[in-house]
């Protein structure tokens, strides 16, 4: 955010942020984008072919156990995509943006590598199901040679016509393809509809509840491995990330109403199938679709639409999104340049017929059953990251992460292990492979030390590991979404300041770095300085107020260089403090060398915190801060990130922040309503909002005065002022703060100054 806040002219309202609009494809909404994929991709072929079969083997109790067991896990999956898709704008790529921009480019690449690849091999196996029920269809009558089956060549020559078509159709428009699954949808719809007329018009008999593996030797897991591919299709929507209009919104609202929708759907037709007496227990554990044709309401005639469409919008979700891995591997220079190059319609059009021929070659294959296992746990190893990285996020807690979907890291883990306790059921072999290939491309990119181009959350979780962290974290590149408050804090006394320590530890939030230091003024040439029994005294102050802090103390000749040159010098293996903070002077001369001190270190990109302590009660207890909005001066953003930090602790929590701005009149009123209307939502801070309107003669201070009295914490911007006004502006401060209860000013000149929310 380029908002701001300062209390050098808290009347301006915020600065115009310009923007730049270039050619714009057609972008998608929740239900064509998202919804639509999803769920067709999910109500796919093992629903017409393998449920009776599942049924059958069984019996209906396990089999709404294999169905929640499944859902369970993609459900839990859904939510982890979902929380992290609502902490960014989601470019294109899906799973390969969120989890490079969450774990790390490496490992981002490391799975959307693998992910190109399978969807570009589900484009094939899709094409050869649908060519494969084609071929069912066929008169025998028209190929007596051989049996009235279609030869095999055929069969792949189908299979390569749908490709080449399914490819040309999602080349040239998404939005042709995407509109393609509506009446796909309807036949699906109708095939269910069908299929539970069909039931409960016919004769009904009790439902078998136990269980015959005649068909299935494996037993329960072998018919859970089956199945669970049914389930992995949520995912089609977050492939089109790149093309919707609102990633935010639209990913999390279109994967869990499909999840939702699948899971409803596949705990009605095994219902449906055990209690119908139309077909024989025999036809159940047959695989196919031979028990939907016997008891659908017309039969063939609306249940062999609902199957080719479903294999058909399989392949068009598969071909929509394996190109726009590619494409976002190119944008992100691990492909090449070229393949990121859009059609004037929007569409990766050389990456997508690229996919189209990779697509073709696998045909030469002739049969994919291998293949199909090894995609469905690539997919799986997706699913695992996904849950990995919302875990992690959560742990790490950075301040940039505030997703509007909140989700225990118990449960996102929860998920990862189960994602792998799946593909291993599925194929150990297969797991292995997955593995290896996945741990090696790993491998090979951090060799190549891959240049990161934005934060992510490893920066977080090292620092929480000591050396270990520090070593990892000098190779991570500054980034606005890894930012958080490190502070040198200044104290004179111990025990009567121990209150400011506190404070920044609450900013803080015992995650990053907090510095409490005394200076001693004196020089390191006199044998009779002193500094072990002060760096005792803060030491034992640090403990006995339970404050996990680091202390150090200096020798200074002056208080006002002595602070400039701790301030550069503080920090370890390029860990350094990024906001210093003074406690409130004890006179006018005092707050005057601050200010000078607040300069000096500007220039070397140090924040700065000047705290009023003044708890009227104990603190939190009436848990309300107070934000005095501004706009010039890159301020805003600091301040309301560390009303945003301070609500997160135990002793402030469920407080209320309130966002308040003065103006001058009505119009300037409207437009700062309307910025802070767009601006509060944008943060994912939840904050309350006031303009108020200077009456003519009116003095600010009055005003803060007045509507922040009752406040736990008033937090105000600092301007620069020039020098030799230094003293004018400290009288302005002194005027502010006195009176109010306790009162931060904020000076924000860090690099990332307007962008930390």
């Amino acid at each position: 955010m380029a908002d701001g806040s300062t209390v050098g002219d808290p009347t301006r309202g915020s600065g115009d942020e310009g923007s730049t609009d270039g050619p714009k494809a057609q972008k998608f909404g929740t239900y064509l984008g998202v919804f639509t994929p999803s769920v067709l991709t999910i109500l796919g072929l093992v629903m017409y072919l393998r449920f009776g079969w599942v049924v059958g083997n069984v019996g209906l109790g396990l089999t709404v156990v294999i169905v929640l067991l499944a859902s369970s896990i993609t459900l839990i999956t859904a939510l982890s995509a979902s929380a992290v898709a609502t902490n960014m704008q989601v470019g294109a790529g899906g799973e390969y943006y969120m989890i490079s921009h969450s774990l790390g480019l490496e490992l981002g690449v490391a799975i959307g590598i693998p992910l190109f690849l399978c969807r570009t091999l589900s484009i094939t196996f899709y094409s050869f199901g649908l060519a494969e029920a084609v071929a069912g269809l066929w008169p025998p009558d028209l190929w007596p040679s051989v049996g009235g089956a279609l030869p095999g060549y055929f069969v792949q020559l189908l299979a390569a016509l749908t490709i080449v078509i399914i490819t040309a159709v999602a080349g040239s428009s998404a939005a042709l393809a995407l509109k393609l699954q509506i009446p796909i949808l309807i036949a699906v719809v109708l095939s269910i509809v069908a299929l539970a007329v069909g039931v409960l018009t016919g004769p009904i008999q009790p439902p078998s509840w136990s269980a015959d593996y005649e068909t299935a030797p494996g037993g329960f897991w072998y018919v859970f491995a089956v199945f669970f591919p049914a389930v992995t299709g949520f995912a089609a929507g977050i492939g089109m990330s790149g093309d919707l209009a609102d990633p935010r919104k639209s990913i999390p609202r279109g994967t869990l109403l499909a999840v939702a929708t699948g899971t409803a759907a596949y705990l009605l037709i095994p219902v449906l199938l055990a209690i119908t007496a139309q077909v024989e227990p025999e036809v159940l554990t047959l695989p196919g679709p031979d028990a939907w044709l016997a008891v659908a309401l017309l039969g063939p005639i609306l249940i062999y639409p609902g199957i080719l469409g479903a294999i058909l919008s399989s392949a068009l979700g598969s071909v929509l999104g394996g190109p726009r891995v590619l494409q976002a591997l190119a944008t992100d220079g691990l492909a090449p340049r070229f393949l990121a190059k859009l059609s004037p319609t929007g569409q990766p059009t050389i990456a997508t017929w690229i996919s189209g021929g990779l697509a073709l070659a696998g045909v030469a294959l002739g049969g994919l059953n291998a293949v199909a296992t090894l995609v469905t746990v690539l997919f799986l190893t997706l699913y695992m990251m996904i849950n990995l990285s919302a875990a992690i996020e959560q742990l790490a807690k950075d301040p940039y992460y505030r997703p509007t979907i909140h989700v225990p890291w118990g449960l996102s883990l929860l998920g990862a292990l189960g994602a792998v306790s799946v593909m291993f059921l599925i194929s150990p072999l297969a797991c292995l492979l997955a593995a290896v290939l996945e741990l090696g491309l790993w491998l090979y990119l951090r060799r190549r030390s891959l240049e990161k181009q934005w934060g992510d959350v490893r920066a977080g979780l090292w620092l929480s590991l000591a050396r270990f962290a520090l070593l990892r974290l000098r190779g991570h590149a500054e980034d606005a979404r890894n930012w958080r408050p490190h502070i040198l804090v200044f104290v004179r006394d111990p025990e009567r300041h121990i209150g400011l320590v506190r404070l920044a530890s609450w900013f803080n939030q015992d995650r990053g770095v907090v510095t409490a230091c005394r200076l001693i003024h004196g020089s390191l040439e006199h044998e009779g300085v002193d500094v072990a029994k002060p760096k005792r005294d803060l030491e034992q102050a640090l403990s006995k107020a339970s404050l996990k802090v680091f202390s150090e103390v200096n020798v200074v000749r002056d208080f006002e260089s002595g602070a400039v040159d701790v301030t550069q010098a503080n920090g370890i293996a390029g860990l350094h403090s990024n906001t210093v903070m003074f406690g409130w002077p004890t006179s006018k001369e005092n707050l005057v060398s601050q200010l000078r001190i607040m300069r000096r270190i500007g220039r070397v990109g140090k924040s700065t915190l000047l705290s009023r302590l003044a708890w009227r009660h104990e603190p939190g207890q009436s848990k309300r801060i107070d934000v005095w909005w501004g706009g010039l001066e890159n301020n805003g953003d600091m301040m309301l990130l560390f009303a945003y930090l301070l609500s997160l602790n135990p002793e402030w929590d469920d407080a209320r922040i309130r966002v308040r701005s003065i103006v001058r009149n009505d119009e300037e009123r409207r437009d700062m309503e309307e910025g802070l209307a767009a601006l509060i939502p944008e943060t994912r801070i939840r904050a309350e909002t006031e303009i108020v309107v200077r009456e003519p003669g009116r003095r600010v201070a009055e005003i803060l005065h007045r509507r922040s009295a009752d406040a736990d914490v008033v937090i105000l911007g600092l301007t620069l002022p020039k020098a030799g006004d230094e003293g004018e502006y400290a009288e302005r401060l002194m005027e502010l703060a006195e009176g109010l209860p306790t009162t931060i000013f904020v000076r924000n000149a860090g690099m990332f100054a307007g962008n930390l929310i």
